[in-house]
């Protein structure tokens, strides 16, 4: 008989989130080792989709099929303000949504639900529970931790939030994590079995880029996420508005996406000047080639979390890999586990301190042309480490051997 597993998540093809490109590719992996894969997620949000691709991602009460062969059952997609709050409520009327369509949908053997999008795997137990087959969570953050150093955890919701989780990671059959830190973390709550599948990046995708040739003084970042709490940009943005442009430097930042933050950023760089002097520019979201054309622009490549909150020591944003394939030098503000990761890259400057410190490094940097090389073995750890496709492999041969002990 065919293996089956049902996978519910927040995001999916046709949009361009990192938990898409995470589990299309570990989709495909399964459809090659001969898994029937259904998918249960929300219509695709126009502000991750393509235009192009809007219209596959609909809501349908028919499944569509995949680009591998998968059938994805869509929920209607239920757009709040675009805040904490309203993406809460966005994800918690999602992932009621989502129990309906999961069991209407044909039994699989096992149930996968996957985070940032908290409700979805509350959504993935209900579904177990009631089909009386194993639940695996797929842990992309560090949760409730995460949620405790957010602030979010203050009031009833808060704090049934965070038993809901812990309750779901003690009670599933498997939790995958994306970092070992995290694991390690879980144990030591109780919690087992417990595996490692990192983030990672389909290389065949990404280019190598070459260096831009540029002047002393000049020097250009690239940032391309989420403008969100946890990336605690505006650090950066206000470094680079203390360098003083009439000393021969001209750093430039520029900032690609969106995110709940984006318009505090915009407000300070604004108010730094910033804005005005061109310092800083802000870029909406791209994708395909244009991702490409941004980090072609840059002579580095910035990577940022928040350094205050202890859970990010073990926490590696997904687009770690992806600028490490890139081959370009990588500003990395980033503690732990992240700093572990970047470190085989050879070609990564450090931002650490406070907003002096980090303006000090950025300054020294756009003083050496020399200073952000292009390095290929950053790119070679991650065809080792990191590449999607072995990732995907060892994903399949995880959920085979929960399968045959289900069936046992």
């Amino acid at each position: 008989m065919t293996p089956r597993v049902q996978l519910l998540t927040h995001s999916y093809w046709p949009e361009r989130t990192a938990p898409q490109r995470r589990w299309e590719r570990l989709v495909a992996s399964l459809r090659e080792d001969g898994w029937a894969v259904d998918v249960v997620a929300p219509a695709a949000n126009k502000h991750h989709t393509p235009v192009h691709h809007r219209e596959q991602g609909r809501f349908s009460l028919r499944p569509v099929i995949g680009p591998s062969g998968e059938r994805v059952h869509r929920t209607p997609y239920v757009l709040l303000r675009n805040s904490r709050a309203g993406r809460f409520a966005s994800d918690l009327a999602s992932g009621v949504l989502m129990v309906p369509r999961a069991l209407t949908a044909p039994k699989p053997d096992l149930v996968v639900a996957t985070v940032p999008a908290l409700p979805t795997i509350c959504a993935g137990w209900v579904v177990a529970r009631a089909r009386r087959i194993p639940l695996v969570v797929d842990m992309r953050d560090a949760w409730p931790e995460l949620a405790r150093e957010a602030e979010v955890r203050a009031g009833p919701l808060g704090r049934l939030m965070e038993a809901a989780v812990i309750s779901v990671q003690r009670r599933a059959e498997l939790v995958v994590t994306v970092t070992e830190g995290f694991a390690q973390r879980l144990r030591e709550r109780q919690v087992s079995p417990v595996e490692t599948i990192s983030n990672g990046v389909a290389l065949d995708q990404v280019p190598q880029l070459d260096q831009r040739r540029r002047a002393p003084g000049e020097l250009r970042l690239a940032y391309l996420g989420n403008h969100g709490e946890s990336q605690a940009l505006e650090r950066m943005i206000r470094a680079v508005a203390s360098i003083p442009r009439d000393q021969g430097l001209d750093v430039r930042l520029r900032l690609v996406g969106s995110g709940t933050q984006k318009e505090q950023l915009r407000q300070v760089a604004l108010a730094t000047g910033a804005l005005a002097s061109g310092a800083v520019e802000f870029c909406d979201p791209v994708h395909g080639d244009e991702v490409w054309d941004h980090y072609r622009w840059a002579d580095s490549a910035l990577v940022s979390l928040r350094t205050d909150w202890a859970s990010f020591a073990w926490t590696v944003p997904s687009k770690t890999f992806e600028l490490m394939g890139l081959g370009k030098h990588i500003s990395a503000a980033v503690t732990g586990e992240a700093a572990w990761v970047l470190g085989h890259a050879q070609n990564v400057t450090y931002l650490s301190g406070d907003t002096e410190q980090i303006a000090a490094t950025l300054s020294q940097l756009a003083a050496d042309p020399d200073s952000t090389p292009v390095d290929p073995r950053g790119r070679s750890w991650v065809a080792e480490y990191a590449d999607l496709p072995g990732l995907g492999t060892r994903y399949a041969a995880l959920l085979a051997a929960l399968r045959a002990e289900a069936h046992r």
